[in-house]
């Protein structure tokens, strides 16, 4: 079931009601920042996994005449609809992206939008089946929506440890995963969930920040944009 899904449901919306106020800042705004950069020429935005919209802001939703929101978690998208009651969404709870053609899919259905990945590429999704083959499924996804405006940011890695830095920055293009960890743990024992959403359109540059999820739980986080 959705609601209780791991990546999302009832434990997520508890986290954003436990910590949205205290740990959750500072990412959000990182995040807010983000948006405000991302200009895309389209009035029609595809939202896929917002969630409950945590780290989004009613004044980049403002800026679509058209929303559409493809998301599993029917709670979700009543909490969506009761932070942002401006905003008119059109949900698509059934939509399945977790198959190999489905960002083909995804740009067939809707091909007059731009899509925005909320926190999604690096989680587990519904549908998702044993054996999933998560780095062809994403290997697939600047083909299919080549040519059109999309963002996302999503997990790269989660560890227990603390980063020795928390300062947001960009490079050019990527590095290896190892030496991206190396800016944010100096030295010791590291280990982490590699949430195998590395790789994604190598020479694009690329933004990444910290999100203290809770405490004792650190996610590195990749931000894309293309217009």
């Amino acid at each position: 079931m959705p609601f209780l899904h791991p990546s999302g449901g009832a434990v997520y919306h508890l986290r954003a009601w436990r910590y949205g106020k205290t740990l959750w800042p500072d990412f959000h705004s990182r995040v807010r920042a983000w948006l405000a950069a991302w200009p895309p020429e389209t009035d029609h935005l595809v939202l896929v996994g917002p969630s409950g919209g945590y780290a989004l802001d009613a004044g980049f939703l403002a800026r679509f005449s058209r929303l559409t929101v493809l998301e599993p978690d029917r709670l979700a998208c009543r909490l969506l609809e009761h932070s942002f009651p401006h905003s008119r969404f059109r949900f698509d709870t059934n939509f399945d992206l977790a198959k190999a053609d489905g960002f083909h899919l995804l740009a067939k259905r809707y091909p007059d939008a731009a899509f925005l990945f909320c926190n999604l590429l690096g989680q587990q999704l519904v549908g998702q089946e044993a054996g999933f083959d998560r780095q062809a499924w994403l290997a697939d996804l600047e083909p299919a929506i080549a040519g059109r405006a999309w963002a996302s940011w999503h997990d790269l890695v989660s560890t227990p440890r603390a980063p020795d830095s928390m300062e947001a920055i960009g490079l050019e293009r990527a590095e290896p995963l190892d030496a991206l960890l190396g800016r944010y743990w100096k030295g010791g024992d590291l280990a982490i969930h590699d949430h195998e959403s590395d790789g994604l359109v190598l020479e694009a540059p690329r933004q990444y920040a910290i999100w203290a999820l809770r405490p004792g739980q650190y996610h590195l986080v990749e931000w894309l944009a293309f217009t």
